[in-house]
């Protein structure tokens, strides 16, 4: 080879090894990389996307699950609970009173379950190329977003004829409870998707602590029941003031009250960030064990 073509094959290689990244996990305490997760935002889009078009690939009734789901439920629970343990329902009839919080009850779980499981299914993406991690369980949490959007919005004609219609004003808080339920389910749902990536077994365990979830939180029955010194203990559960809030809004139930709200957002936060900083700090080791 003339010398010339060996300086230049030599160029060529020291400039593909200048612009190798090398990516090493942190140490210490994890950073949530907020820079990171904005750059790559568009990536988290994508995800998103994606999974509102596998949710609905080739169903029949399409967007009307999100509501049938949880209409099923209600009839089920309106006899039960309704009828035969004549639980109340706030002044409202109890079918729309245990309706509205299956709509919020459903996006949680739904939620929650979806993002433990998504690490492992896609495993076969994780170790193969880099991308913020965080990204595969917060994907079917915003992508649940929109479910719980059209299912409010198909559930008010349902409550149009049982008389209910709701005023406009408080409706446009439904967002930020929602927002909250999101929170909770972000923080649950991340750090149950980094121990199910390790221990399999959590998949099972999942859907007992959800349904066990449920009945500690006013689905089927109001927080009046619950004796008013332990109401803001209560509230500590973060879908307590988001069910509560989401009666209230569309139903006209009486107010939860900002105090019960905000101690069940502050709750959701706390989970937020304890899950998300478990996720980082588990996402060292995810490659190896993916």
């Amino acid at each position: 080879m003339p010398a010339t073509d060996s300086k230049r094959s030599l160029h060529r290689a020291e400039s593909v090894d200048d612009s190798v990244l090398e990516i090493l996990p942190e140490h210490g305490f994890p950073k949530l990389g907020l820079k990171e997760l904005w750059r790559a935002r568009h990536l988290f889009q994508f995800f998103v996307w994606r999974d509102i078009k596998i949710r609905y690939a080739q169903t029949v009734l399409g967007i009307l699950w999100v509501l049938l789901q949880p209409m099923a439920t209600m009839v089920i629970f309106a006899l039960v609970f309704g009828r035969l343990a004549g639980i109340p329902s706030d002044g409202v009839p109890y079918p729309a009173f245990v309706l509205v919080g299956l709509v919020a009850w459903t996006f949680f779980s739904s939620a929650v379950v979806a993002a433990t499981n998504s690490l492992v299914e896609q495993a076969n993406v994780i170790g193969k190329v880099y991308f913020p991690r965080l990204f595969v369980p917060l994907a079917p949490i915003a992508s649940g977003l929109l479910d719980a959007g059209i299912a409010v919005t198909l559930m008010v004609p349902v409550l149009a004829i049982l008389k209910l219609v709701p005023s406009l004003g408080p409706l446009l808080l439904l967002p930020l409870l929602f927002l909250v339920a999101a929170g909770a389910a972000a923080g649950v749902g991340a750090g149950l998707a980094a121990l199910n990536l390790r221990y399999r077994d959590f998949r099972y365990l999942v859907p007992f602590l959800v349904q066990g979830w449920m009945f500690a939180s006013p689905v089927v029955y109001p927080t009046s029941l619950v004796p008013e010194g332990y109401r803001l203990l209560y509230a500590l559960n973060p879908m307590v003031g988001v069910i509560d809030g989401c009666r209230w809004a569309i139903l006209g139930t009486p107010a939860p009250g900002i105090a019960l709200v905000g101690i069940s957002a502050a709750s959701a936060a706390v989970l937020l960030l304890i899950g998300c900083f478990y996720f980082r700090w588990a996402e060292r080791t995810m490659v190896d064990v993916g």
